[in-house]
């Protein structure tokens, strides 16, 4: 990396109700983005940014060679995580000038203190310039809950065979890609189900004991949705069908990948509905919700990953990526 500019010719901060917006200004260009400046546990930072560059400007710039990084960082040293930028100008025969870049906020952070964002860019190789984004912290609070197993439901918890390994490592492989161009939608999204009726929460700290008298502790990645088995289980937003398979422990499973490192997961279904490699729409039906797998009864398991975190789907439910600010 080159070495980093420092010098700041001005850096503005307004509020609105949805988003609050920042303007970092060079004398040759005009970086400004719009992000979520509340820090929640279980929530996600999305950032959208745009470039302007004066057409009389003496200095020629591509951006097809920007490059920019979101952090957040714990009392400004510890980088809790990262992600790159990525291109979503819609004019692909121009040079890009809009980008966006999501981070999760861990369901495991619950220490209240000193965080901040801050945003690594370069426009050009001789040019790296860095700024932080004013942000505030917000405790969120998680259900505990004790989950008893029968028999057959311990043995799939506790089942180390080669074959649930394997299902493992490829659900882990899929959830942690970041494939820059796949932008299918940046659309906020829809619940799965019109069923309202929640039956667990994403967060909840659980104790699953077993029916030999030992127990294991865990958190719950998702929603579950209390509905009879055969409901209808709806692409929460445009995407690519990346999984669809009955697995050891989730049944029979779907997995869409709807921006770079951005994935919805649905689990426990009675059918599937889509295949592997399919184009879906918002609200297009891909399963039906069932008790497969590890279930102690029919519901939806939906689950979203952002970055192979887990993230509360409610946050996708509002204007994430400010496509309609």
């Amino acid at each position: 990396m080159k070495k980093i500019v420092v010098l700041f010719l001005s850096f503005l901060m307004f509020f609105s109700l949805n988003a609050a917006t920042a303007a970092f200004q060079s004398e040759n260009y005009t970086l400004s983005v719009k992000y979520n400046d509340t820090i929640t546990p279980g929530d996600a930072i999305f950032v959208r940014m745009n470039i302007s560059i004066p057409k009389n400007n003496k200095k020629k710039y591509d951006t097809n060679q920007f490059k920019a990084t979101l952090q957040l960082i714990q009392d400004g040293k510890n980088v809790l995580d990262k992600a790159p930028f990525y291109s979503i100008t819609k004019n692909k025969k121009t040079q890009p000038t809009e980008f966006l870049c999501g981070i999760p906020v861990s369901l495991w952070l619950t220490t209240e203190g000193n965080y901040s964002l801050k945003v690594i860019f370069s426009i050009s190789e001789d040019e790296v310039q860095e700024f932080i984004l004013p942000s505030t912290y917000k405790n969120r609070e998680f259900n505990k809950e004790v989950i008893e197993l029968n028999e057959a439901n311990t043995a799939i918890k506790t089942d180390t065979s080669p074959e649930r390994t394997a299902q493992i490592e490829k659900l882990n492989d899929i959830l942690f890609s970041y494939l820059s161009n796949d932008i299918f939608s940046l659309k906020k999204f829809t619940t799965p189900t019109v069923s309202q009726r929640y039956t667990a929460y994403c967060g909840d700290r659980r104790v699953y004991a077993y029916s030999n008298g030992k127990s294991s502790t865990s958190l719950h990645y998702g929603n579950d949705y209390g509905v009879p088995t055969g409901t209808e289980v709806h692409a929460c937003s445009d995407g690519k069908v990346v999984l669809a398979e009955n697995r050891i422990s989730t049944g029979y499973s779907v997995v869409i990948e709807h921006l770079p490192g951005l994935y919805s997961l649905y689990y426990h279904l009675s059918e599937l509905k889509v295949e592997e490699g399919q184009m879906v729409k918002q609200g297009e039906l891909i399963g039906k919700s069932g008790a497969t797998g590890l279930a102690t009864g029919p519901h939806l398991h939906w689950e979203v990953r952002l970055n192979g975190s887990a993230v509360v789907p409610e946050f996708f439910l509002k204007d994430f990526t400010f496509e309609d600010e």
